[in-house]
């Protein structure tokens, strides 16, 4: 009862100071009465509240049974913290009752293979265009999750309405109500807690201003929308595999963007992805004349092809894309609460931005009624071509080689402390992860039954192919080429703003390509593989290798991405394990660094059954020998053998940490490697007792106002024997030579000659400058940091030699933005474990400054500092970003378990 007051409260004190006796959403538009309105189940009209998830779900359940035969409910995931997401069918009732045939037919039409030109044109006369509207992927952008329900409304609610009766006779509206509801309710409780007599305007207000962890994101900090190429998350995972059920016609991605600007539609700002289609940049045109008709007639202030691209293929607004659909991104300035007001003073509030989201909804899906018949067609046209480019252009097929083997670095007669070193020829059970990822894209993959031929070249069984005469080619080349080429005049338009010292047009990372995330060979083929292959299904699960039978000795593990789940598994499980710093070889197998020992005299009769089960579970090999003997290497109790025992690990928490950098962190160790992780403050750091803990993580973020502190107490916990394991801006923290966590400095840009170091004058003696070049000279800054970059692929190599870098190959890639560059360590301070390439191969992927380019090579990724008894680990670029660098994991998880392993 009393919250029913304050809301009563609050509700009247806002429609008397900024309420309308009557706001119309649509006017002139009269609903059908059976049909229950917003404010009739959720007890507020449209706009006048901000609708937490489970108000979402209320009306739409309550939509769907009065009118069954009009919409139907799906649930198609569930979130971390348990929330539904949903999705509403919204059609006449013809069209409603079609919809398994509706789903099965759409498929067809997406495979011409199996589908002819005739029977193809039968299915487009009589399909509906099928829409997808994604509302609020980020929890904080309120307004659209508020206009679904009203869009869902007035399609099954509106009499007599000439835009809602076409979008019925031609569409299937897919309404998907909030994409991150974790982060909605984390929004709407902030604001609900925030409140106060009436609602303020004011940006500085509480109910505008967010925690550290803000709404945007969902449990585990991921911007959802940046999700997409490699799905992560449950969310991500339940709507691509809902979109692959439907393959929507239209996708429309419905965001919020600062107070100060209007509204945003398509078409796109420039670049654009060179692997979409004519068709698709031009259709473009019909949603964004439609929508500029609709927002004209309402006074509505618009602007298009400004600032958000169409070249990364990772968003919810891109990926839709590439199996042949048109994907856009709308965004409506954001009231961020119920009231705001711009810096001009001119106020708006809340039901304002639901109602261009909810007017855009509409118009989209008038379009792409009045356009069904060209979008079923261009759908059909664009998986006809990309069969047709995949068989005639010079790529022919991918190969995702699997090897498992190991390349050491030193051969002939050695000593124990040479033995060993090495390299990983790969990591066997990255690559199967690779193949089942571009199946869960809806891309067809196939595994190699046995050695096959590609070119003359000789492969080993279990590699897979991925041919480019499928449906989905435009997709595997966008995800699988080394680079994706950016538009050279956008790029000259780039430098120019550079010259000038001016902020850069570039929206998101210039890179991706998912070998060099994962860090699997792939191979470009120009002819079709010669041998025995069988299709990947979907959703196949990690196969593992148990032992053959039950070991007397030991269980041996060879070192892998797949190895370091199962350390987790069996440390949580209670196992002794040990881990060998040098290569081992034994019955002529050579066990590469890193491989985990578990023996049976040192674990209870739990052993055999458990490693049997974690070999099952996690994808590993677990090998069972019954000597101790070793023809090469180390033997089973060498100094070079450690005891991993299981250590707590703490996750640095809140301000000055990154939020997104945080969440990332702890996904990938709890979630895809299985371990858990403690959480702490940093404020909380700086005076608890952290001989509790054997690993502290810095994740990245900005720690200029980190405390004293913190930092000393970092550096006592190490010098007895703790793990510090640091993620680029932490190093600001950990380099700063009043702190000393780590021996190098940040870099500026190299310049010729000293930079003067007197006070400045009030007069300096005068010069000339006669040419352009003297007076560009005269205004740069004798100082100055490395120009920032947008984020590209760098290639980096490792030292074979170090323990920190078992399971690791010669080269790894890292994602490298922002304008942070690290002198190496001096040998006498620490290693260089991963060191960047030269000034010739460092850029892998993407684009950036020739002179950043230059001064990044050969400059340290990661490092290993002995600090008393204990290590400080740094890494320049954050091994975690979007946990999207799976090439890296096996590094992040060294410093994690192998770190306090050779604690002393």
């Amino acid at each position: 009862m009393r919250t029913l007051l304050r809301s009563l409260t609050i509700l009247v004190a806002f429609c008397a100071a900024y309420g309308q006796s009557k706001f119309e959403f649509w006017p002139g538009t009269t609903y059908d009465p059976a049909i229950p309105t917003i404010e009739k189940v959720l007890g507020y009209k449209p706009g006048e509240r901000i609708s937490s998830h489970s108000n979402l779900m209320r009306y739409l359940e309550t939509l769907a049974a009065a009118a069954p035969n009009r919409v139907k409910v799906f649930e198609y995931a569930k979130s971390w913290e348990g929330r539904k997401l949903v999705y509403a069918a919204v059609g006449s009732e013809a069209t409603i009752r079609r919809l398994p045939e509706i789903q099965a037919a759409m498929k067809k039409l997406a495979d011409p293979r199996a589908t002819t030109e005739a029977e193809a044109k039968k299915l487009i006369a009589t399909l509906p265009a099928v829409v997808w509207l994604g509302y609020g992927v980020h929890g904080n952008e309120i307004s659209s999750p508020d206009a679904a329900l009203l869009t869902a409304y007035h399609l099954i609610a509106a009499r007599k309405d000439p835009t809602a009766d076409a979008i019925l006779a031609n569409t299937l509206v897919l309404i998907d109500p909030t994409q991150n509801p974790d982060g909605r309710d984390r929004f709407v409780h902030h604001f609900e807690q925030s409140e106060g007599l009436e609602p303020q305007a004011l940006p500085a207000a509480l109910e505008h201003s967010e925690p550290w962890l803000n709404g945007r994101t969902n449990h585990y900090h991921f911007d959802l929308n940046r999700d997409w190429l490699t799905i992560t998350q449950p969310e991500t995972k339940g709507r691509i595999r809902t979109l692959l059920d439907w393959y929507p016609l239209v996708f429309v991605d419905l965001h919020e963007m600062g107070a100060d600007s209007t509204y945003y539609f398509a078409p796109e700002a420039v670049p654009y992805n060179p692997h979409l289609t004519k068709d698709q940049k031009s259709s473009l045109e019909w949603f964004g004349k439609n929508n500029a008709k609709w927002f004209d007639q309402y006074g509505f202030s618009y602007f298009t092809r400004e600032v958000y691209d169409a070249f990364y293929p990772g968003y919810g607004a891109s990926w839709p894309a590439y199996y042949g659909g048109i994907a856009m991104t709308y965004e409506q300035a954001s009231a961020r609460g119920l009231l705001m007001q711009k810096t001009d003073g001119t106020q708006f509030h809340f039901r304002d931005t639901v109602r261009q989201h909810f007017v855009a909804s509409l118009s989209t899906c008038e379009t792409a009624a009045r356009q069904k018949q060209q979008l079923l067609d261009n759908f059909w046209r664009y998986r006809v071509t990309a069969i047709e480019e995949g068989k005639t252009e010079p790529v022919k097929e991918f190969l995702l080689v699997r090897k498992t083997g190991f390349q050491q670095l030193v051969t002939g007669p050695v000593t124990p402390q040479s033995t060993g070193a090495g390299y990983a020829e790969g990591d066997g059970p990255m690559v199967d992860k690779l193949a089942r990822l571009l199946v869960e894209h809806g891309i067809e993959v196939e595994r190699a039954t046995a050695a096959f031929s590609n070119g003359g070249k000789q492969y080993p069984a279990g590699s897979y192919r991925i041919k480019l005469a499928q449906p989905a080619k435009r997709m595997i080349r966008t995800f699988l080429d080394a680079n994706v080429p950016m538009n050279d005049e956008f790029l000259k338009e780039q430098a120019r703003l550079r010259e000038k010292k001016l902020p850069d047009e570039i929206y998101d990372v210039t890179a991706w390509s998912l070998p060099l995330q994962f860090n699997v060979e792939t191979v470009a083929a120009n002819a079709e593989s010669t041998g025995s292959f069988v299709r990947v299904p979907k959703e196949e699960k990690a196969a593992g290798v148990e032992p053959a039978s039950k070991a007397t000795v030991a269980y041996l593990v060879p070192w892998n991405t797949a190895a370091a789940k199962l350390l987790a598994g069996a440390l949580r499980a209670g196992l002794t394990v040990h881990s060998s710093d040098k290569a081992i070889t034994q019955a002529g197998r050579v066990f590469p660094r890193g491989t985990l020992i578990f023996k049976v005299s040192g674990n209870a009769e739990k052993l055999h059954d458990t490693v049997r089960e974690l070999a099952r579970s996690t994808g590993a090999e677990v090998v069972a020998t019954n000597t101790g003997w070793v023809e090469d290497g180390v033997n089973f109790g060498s100094r070079f053998v450690n005891t991993v025992k299981a250590p707590v690990i703490a996750i640095a928490w809140d301000t000055p940490v990154g939020s997104n950098s945080a969440g990332h962190t702890r996904f990938v160790i709890e979630r895809q490697y299985g371990y858990p992780t403690v959480p702490v403050r940093t404020s909380v750091l700086a005076v608890t007792d952290l001989s509790k803990f054997q690993v502290i993580v810095l994740p990245d973020g900005n720690y200029g106002s980190a405390s004293p502190a913190l930092a000393a107490r970092l550096k006592d916990f190490a010098r007895n024997g703790g793990t510090v394991v640091g993620i680029g801006g932490a190093l600001t923290l950990m380099a700063d030579p009043k702190v000393g966590l780590m021996a190098v400095q940040r870099e500026t840009q190299p310049r010729e000659g000293t930079p003067k170091k007197e006070a400045p004058e009030a007069t300096v003696p005068g010069k000339l400058l006669a040419k352009e070049d003297d007076f560009k000279k005269a205004i740069t800054p004798e100082t100055e940091p490395p120009d920032s970059t947008a984020g590209f692929i760098a290639k980096a190599t490792i030292d074979g030699d170090h323990w920190v870098t078992a399971g690791a190959q010669r080269t790894v890639h890292a994602v490298v933005s922002g304008n942070d560059i690290y002198t190496p360590i001096k040998l006498d301070r620490g290693i260089n474990t991963v060191v960047f390439a030269g000034p010739d191969e460092v850029l892998a992927s993407g684009y950036l400054w020739d002179s950043y380019r230059k001064q990044l090579a050969f400059k340290p990724l990661m490092m290993v500092q002995r600090e008393g008894r204990g290590h400080v680990i740094a890494f320049t670029a954050d091994p975690n970003y979007r946990a999207y660098l799976d090439g890296m994991n096996i590094l992040f998880v060294n410093a994690l378990f192998r770190g306090p392993a050779h604690a002393r």
